[in-house]
């Protein structure tokens, strides 16, 4: 197979990369591979976020109750900011099961996207591909998830935290969820290619920049409605041409391209 002639462009940031996934994803050859996590996608969404809608009153009502009544007008402090942490855990708790469901869909897309980068014929696809699939794609999952939780526990413990909880957790909060939408999308490509967990994190922390604009900027666009239903295949897309271009020949052998 010839050798791919995508170089280091360092002067492309990660959110330039995203940006690019909203053209990927009309190709020729692409488009097909993007309709799946799309429908999975738009039914989880409306089912997730119907139920959040139902119970939302409810869990009001519950963080009311810690407070004695001499300590009310906490409320004004303490709900908005429950609020919009009940919202970030629901949207990365939806993500995940999404990211889950879709990860073998996602894997074929990536791998599509990167064949038509690099100029190599695009197999078509057979569901016993898929099938093969299913079992590493879901595999490395949960290791993107044991990652997460932690980390997540601790961001919500720093959250409620007095003073700081309100200056810097906001801070932390937004840089994590960058770096966690980073590893989400850009995860697929790296995991075509057998790149182990921990070297694909050492390797995006070597261009930390350039992934946490990336991840910033999916994060945004993940929390304008009706434009976060299309975000996953988008990203997958561009967490691929990021792939291409900033890591493939440092480590993909020549020969196994």
């Amino acid at each position: 197979m010839r050798q791919s002639t995508s170089m280091v462009n360092d002067s492309v940031s990660g959110a330039e990369y995203l940006l690019r996934g909203f053209s990927l994803v009309r190709k020729p050859g692409i488009r097909r591979f993007v309709l799946i996590p799309l429908l999975v996608n738009l039914l989880l969404f409306i089912g997730a976020f119907y139920w959040l809608f139902l119970q939302f009153e409810g869990l009001l009502q519950w963080i009311d109750s810690f407070l004695p009544s001499w300590l009310t007008w906490l409320n004004y402090l303490l709900i908005p900011l429950a609020v919009i942490t009940i919202l970030v855990v629901f949207s990365f708790i939806f993500s995940a099961v999404a990211n889950w469901i879709a990860a073998p869909f996602n894997g074929l897309l990536a791998e599509r996207v990167e064949l038509m980068l690099t100029g190599q014929p695009t197999p078509d696809a057979s569901i016993a591909e898929l099938i093969a699939e299913v079992p590493r794609t879901l595999k490395r999952e949960w290791k993107k998830l044991l990652y997460y939780l932690p980390r997540l526990l601790g961001c919500l413990i720093l959250s409620f935290i007095p003073l700081l909880g309100q200056t810097l957790g906001p801070v932390v909060w937004f840089v994590f969820n960058a770096w966690m939408m980073a590893i989400q999308y850009c995860d697929y490509p790296f995991d075509n290619h057998k790149v182990d967990f921990p070297d694909m994190r050492e390797a995006l922390a070597r261009r930390k920049g350039k992934c946490l604009s990336f991840g910033a900027l999916t994060m945004l666009l993940s929390a304008i409605p009706v434009l976060n239903l299309f975000i996953m295949p988008v990203a997958v897309c561009g967490a691929t041409a990021m792939w291409v271009e900033q890591y493939r020949n440092s480590l993909v052998p020549i020969e196994a391209k």
